[in-house]
């Protein structure tokens, strides 16, 4: 059995040995990582990447989760957009797909680096470093075949989609505060007193129960066709079926949260309607590691609404978002 110098000689030869071959590979090539910060609409929930430089003091509060602001978090960003610049072995390899709805060359992106990258593992959910070569813009998602006697940390991702390029704002401009989606979402995002609600897709990284997301899969209008007032304002009516999915809820507060729906729906001025009744299901979420199985319910509701009376409720959330006070030490 060797003894641990040996071990430790052993593997200074190996990692010498790849640093070379890296640095032959690399030719001293070097990345640029741009810090963005994670921005929140607080009407409905849809997240954007804000270059950091960008921010004004007032905007920690959209960065931050929806639904949970920390208590006494800090007023504001204290470094603006910094840079990172790595050297190491980039690799990509592009792919095209052609979907129904788009044609897109998918890169997807390797760097091999010779140290770890001591600002991807310190940032949480909220910061996210971006980088560009050769046009093409990526951030890694996974860094993985990390061998300890190698020495070498390979990064992982795809390049941006084209898709999504609207999520990343680089210029004030592009970034506007109105509602984007045209369902039901902004109402049940404001359903708040038993435990955040959240986007499906969308639910913040890591977070622990209880929470519940919300999946509206299906929407069709019910009147023959939109009303359009003296001003033109839109206004159709429709209905939505959404899935709730709750995590760390017992039957009782599962059961306390569906009534705590049916009242809103029953008191709040005929905002929406309910169409079905739905009943709460238990679901299975399994991890063999731990032979147990996680306190998940859901239940489908169908729901009948005016999409503009949706857009006039998100806006009176807004105004009514509960703001964070940050007291200053006495002086005297």
């Amino acid at each position: 059995m060797p003894s641990i110098t040996e071990t430790s000689s052993a593997t200074g030869q190996l990692a010498a040995g790849l640093e070379a071959g890296v640095n032959t590979l690399d030719n001293q090539q070097t990345v640029t990582f741009t810090k963005y910060v994670r921005l929140v609409l607080p009407l409905d929930g849809f997240v954007f990447w804000v270059r950091a430089d960008l921010l004004s003091a007032s905007a920690l509060f959209n960065a931050a989760r929806f639904n949970a602001v920390a208590y006494n978090a800090a007023s504001k960003i204290i470094t603006p957009a910094p840079t990172v610049t790595v050297q190491g072995s980039l690799h990509y390899s592009t792919q095209r797909d052609q979907l129904e709805d788009e044609t897109i060359d998918v890169n997807r992106v390797v760097f091999t680096a010779l140290q770890p990258i001591d600002e991807f593992n310190e940032v949480g959910e909220n910061v996210m470093f971006i980088g560009t070569f050769n046009g093409v813009r990526f951030s890694f998602s996974q860094r993985k075949s990390f061998y300890q006697q190698a020495q070498l940390n390979h990064y992982w991702g795809d390049a941006v989609y084209p898709a999504l390029a609207s999520q990343i704002i680089d210029n004030v401009a592009a970034l506007n505060s109105d509602l984007i989606v045209s369902n039901s979402l902004p109402i049940w995002l404001m359903l708040t007193q038993f435990m955040p609600m959240y986007p499906s897709f969308l639910v913040p990284q890591d977070i622990y129960p209880p929470y519940a997301s919300v999946h509206i899969d299906q929407t069709e209008a019910i009147g023959a066709a939109p009303l359009l007032d003296s001003t033109m304002t839109h206004t159709q009516l429709a209905w939505d079926r959404a899935k709730i999915t709750m995590y760390g809820m017992n039957n009782q507060q599962a059961l306390d949260f569906q009534d705590y729906v049916f009242q809103y729906i029953s008191n709040n001025e005929n905002a929406i309607g309910l169409r079905n009744m739905p009943v709460i299901r238990d679901e299975k979420r399994t991890q063999t590691e731990l032979g147990v199985i996680a306190m998940k319910k859901t239940f489908d509701i169908e729901v009948n609404y005016y999409q503009t009376r949706i857009n006039n409720l998100a806006r009176q959330f807004i105004q009514s978002a509960i703001p964070t006070f940050i007291v200053s030490p006495d002086p005297h």
